[in-house]
């Protein structure tokens, strides 16, 4: 039997309200708000976060915002160079030094988005990383700021993805 959504939102509430939680929201906000162009990379629903905050840190925080998110993008890449490498050959061919990388994987263990990370920090970006279950799992060791929501649920964890990117990006503002 699963866990109650009422217990998933105490966890939760005391986890966000911990300063390592306050501390990379806050370092993400000043990242985001220091960088120019904004890049997303998910998988399954992870993706469609990314859409939808490409669209909202396009239009309200006015940064110039790119998704691995196009389904002819995708079957090319994954055609072309394998699923683990499909992101990795798509942040070569687009990102910059000094760009930004959000990456979101709710197992943050997903080969792809570890794989674009790791290179789009090789490549002199700055990045964000937004994971779930383990709170030490690989992707939460790659960015300049990392948030590891500690659930083993996928909805839960995408749901507070989708939500600490809105907060990051009201954030910026302050």
């Amino acid at each position: 039997m699963s866990k109650h959504w009422s217990q998933y939102q105490i966890e939760f509430a005391n986890h966000f309200a911990s300063e390592e939680v306050k501390n990379a929201v806050k370092n993400a906000a000043e990242l985001l708000k220091n960088s120019d162009r904004v890049f997303f990379i998910g998988n399954g629903g992870s993706n469609s976060i990314c859409s939808h905050m490409m669209e909202d840190y396009m239009k309200m925080g006015r940064k110039r915002t790119m998704s691995f998110t196009d389904a002819a993008m995708i079957t090319c890449y994954a055609n072309d160079y394998g699923w683990e490498r499909a992101i990795e050959e798509w942040i070569m061919a687009q990102f910059l030094p000094g760009d930004l990388l959000v990456s979101i994987s709710s197992s943050g263990e997903s080969k792809n988005i570890l794989n674009a990370t790791r290179k789009a920090k090789e490549m002199k970006g700055k990045v964000i990383t937004l994971s779930g279950f383990k709170k030490e799992n690989s992707l939460s060791k790659l960015g300049d700021a990392n948030i590891v929501i500690p659930v083993s649920n996928y909805g839960i964890v995408e749901n507070f993805h989708s939500m600490l990117l809105h907060i990051i990006l009201d954030d910026m503002h302050l």
